[in-house]
């Protein structure tokens, strides 16, 4: 990718991901994620339906009339961006490839988390961390965030979801809000990602192709594993060979959600071949209303 294709795409991108915060997604992504405390702000006259526990008593005292203190949240948060960029992500099986829609949901995100004035750190990771942007806040920031997301190369294709969260826990020193945007095609990092769960507010964006579960009849076809290079037949014509295929895949995914759910992480599922803003808007809608 040129020069010129890089800056039109990051403009692009931009565009698509400001006009989805502004329009859509801002309200709920500010809703979903509580600050770190109260602050005080100020006193005001009580009025009927104040908590009594908030009463300031001396200034009360002084006035001779009843005041109440005014507390305000303290917004800002640090957000990460942890995106698996490994060979398994340019996988696809009609207009868009898994690596591209991962793209532009960390751009979205970052918006969002600019727009609220929270800080945003990117770590790209395969079986290796290949970029690490410490978190900063500001438009330009989140353009260079976007340019990483798009000219980085990884240099390894498999996956390692262990090494990557063994990264974030050490460079993620306070509490912050972490998304891990994946396929999650790997095995290994459940007891890392139970502790790096407790730590942080973590949530995980599980991107998926339709074709992975149902592979479509092209009869026999050499195939390739992206992350391995390995090379191999599969007789896609066979019911039996694709039963089997469907059967383990159906078994992996119904395995990731139950342990997901039995841990308390929260995970969005998102199709690479369609719409991902109301997955998005419906998961953090939800959040908002439980906290």
């Amino acid at each position: 990718m040129d020069p010129y294709d890089i800056i039109k795409k990051v403009k692009r991108i931009e565009i698509t991901s400001k006009d989805l915060v502004e329009n859509i997604m801002g309200g709920e992504y500010h809703s979903a994620f509580k600050g770190k405390g109260m602050t005080f702000s100020e006193v005001r006259e009580y009025q009927p339906g104040d908590d009594i526990r908030f009463i300031d008593w001396n200034v009360t005292a002084r006035t001779n009339s009843p005041f109440v203190k005014v507390f305000e949240e303290e917004r800002e948060l640090t957000v990460y961006l942890m995106v698996d960029i490994s060979g398994s992500g340019y996988f696809g099986s009609e207009n868009n490839l898994k690596n591209d829609i991962g793209i532009e949901i960390a751009s979205v995100l970052g918006f969002s988390a600019i727009k609220n004035n929270d800080k945003v750190g990117l770590v790209l990771f395969s079986d290796e961390i290949e970029r690490y942007l410490i978190p900063k806040k500001g438009k330009s920031h989140v353009l260079r965030l976007i340019r990483e997301l798009l000219c980085t190369k990884p240099q390894s294709s498999g996956t390692s979801i262990q090494n990557a969260i063994s990264y974030i826990l050490k460079v993620a020193k306070r509490k912050s809000v972490i998304f891990i945007i994946s396929d999650f095609i790997d095995t290994g990092y459940w007891q890392s990602l139970k502790v790096l769960n407790k730590k942080h507010d973590l949530i995980g964006i599980k991107i998926f192709d339709p074709a992975e579960l149902y592979f479509p009849d092209v009869g026999l076809i050499k195939a390739k594993d992206p992350e391995t290079n390995e090379s191999f037949w599969f007789d896609s014509s066979s019911k039996r060979h694709k039963d089997e295929h469907h059967k383990y895949l159906i078994e992996n995914q119904s395995n990731f959600y139950k342990i997901s759910n039995k841990m308390g992480f929260d995970v969005i599922s998102i199709d690479s071949q369609k719409d991902y803003i109301q997955p998005l808007i419906s998961f953090f809608k939800n959040r908002g209303n439980r906290y």
